[in-house]
């Protein structure tokens, strides 16, 4: 097996890990907690049932109680790309006179990421309690679909404001719920959505500017070693041009810890950019992740319980009011019932 494949298989790797976090994170009933419950049917054949009940417990605590665990691996990630970035990609470019501001740009996308996220995970998400859930339920017209009037939570015993939910993992109702993300340990609601879309854009911002530094570091080491313009003789004995697979190898003999920051960055940057891409969609239409998700399901379900089979349930996105209104709610949420005016 060459190198490129192995280099390729790193990759996809990371990949893979990096989509199976951000794809368990804002989910209680997520893939990776399926298949952990798959795949513990199938261990139990082998594995003590003491053992068994251990790491049962161990899930359960990570995944349906709030814990600091994935907080701490945030900060254990972008500790480590920053410490690479500064050992090494920063001091190489200082050396090549790379402009200074374009250096210091990662950290001061940094700084805005850390301070959106500690505005994110200490913000009340708009947590709904006997005082202000009757103002609450004011706020956000009931759209008869995805929210009905009346309902109680059963386990708060509060009535559910309209776009209200309850989390079972921080166990109280959230105002306008989005999801419970578990990077920042905290629900995303109507209390810090604004700060979780900057905290998204920001954290975005930052992987794609240290991506961007470190491959133009490497380029620029390509160009001034001439390699791009080199050529080596083959089993044949027959002179070939250096193609790109022999450049990413002399890249990667050259400047391994570099290279392999360079591949995680990348992938981070790529799956960032779709998941703030998604959530920006989310934000000029005025939907949640909740919302969403629920409003999917209304293909295979068109009928409410309660109502009769002849009535068919069509959801409406009653909450968009046009993409100015819808992104300026983020950040400035309603706390009356907006009436429409009469035309």
């Amino acid at each position: 097996m060459d190198f490129l494949t192995l280099f390729l298989l790193y990759l996809c790797s990371v990949l893979a890990v990096a989509a199976l976090l951000c794809l368990c994170s804002g989910r209680q009933e997520s893939f990776l907690a399926r298949s952990v419950a798959r795949a513990s049917q199938v261990l139990s054949l082998v594995i003590p049932s003491q053992l068994q009940r251990v790491a049962q417990r161990a899930l359960h605590r990570l995944f349906h109680t709030r814990s600091c665990l994935f907080v701490v691996l945030h900060v254990a990630l972008q500790a480590a790309v920053f410490g690479e970035y500064t050992w090494e990609v920063f001091v190489y470019c200082w050396e090549l006179q790379f402009p200074l501001l374009l250096l210091l740009l990662p950290y001061l996308l940094l700084a805005a990421n850390l301070g959106c996220f500690l505005l994110c995970s200490r913000a009340d998400p708009g947590t709904v309690t006997k005082s202000n859930a009757a103002s609450l339920a004011k706020v956000y017209a009931y759209d008869g679909v995805l929210f009905q009037r009346g309902l109680v939570c059963p386990t708060c015993t509060l009535e559910k404001p309209a776009r209200s939910k309850h989390c079972s993992v921080c166990r109280t109702c959230v105002h306008r719920f989005d999801h419970h993300c578990v990077w920042v340990n905290n629900c995303i609601g109507a209390g810090n959505a604004g700060a979780f879309l900057l905290y998204l854009l920001s954290l975005t911002a930052t992987a794609g500017a240290v991506a961007a530094v470190t491959a133009a570091l490497l380029i620029h080491v390509l160009l001034l070693s001439n390699a791009v313009h080199g050529t080596y003789l083959d089993a044949q004995g027959q002179e070939q041009p250096v193609g790109i697979p022999l450049l990413v190898q002399h890249l990667f003999l050259t400047f391994p810890r570099i290279v392999f920051m360079l591949g995680f960055v990348i992938l981070l940057t790529l799956i960032l950019g779709g998941y703030c891409s998604f959530s920006l969609y989310l934000a000029l239409t005025n939907q949640t992740t909740n919302e969403w998700c629920k409003s999917r399901r209304f293909g295979s379900s068109p009928h409410l319980p309660s109502q009769p089979h002849d009535r068919p349930l069509v959801y409406k996105n009653i909450y968009s009011k046009g993409i100015w209104r819808n992104l300026k709610e983020i950040f400035n949420p309603p706390t009356v019932l907006e009436r429409k005016k009469k035309t």
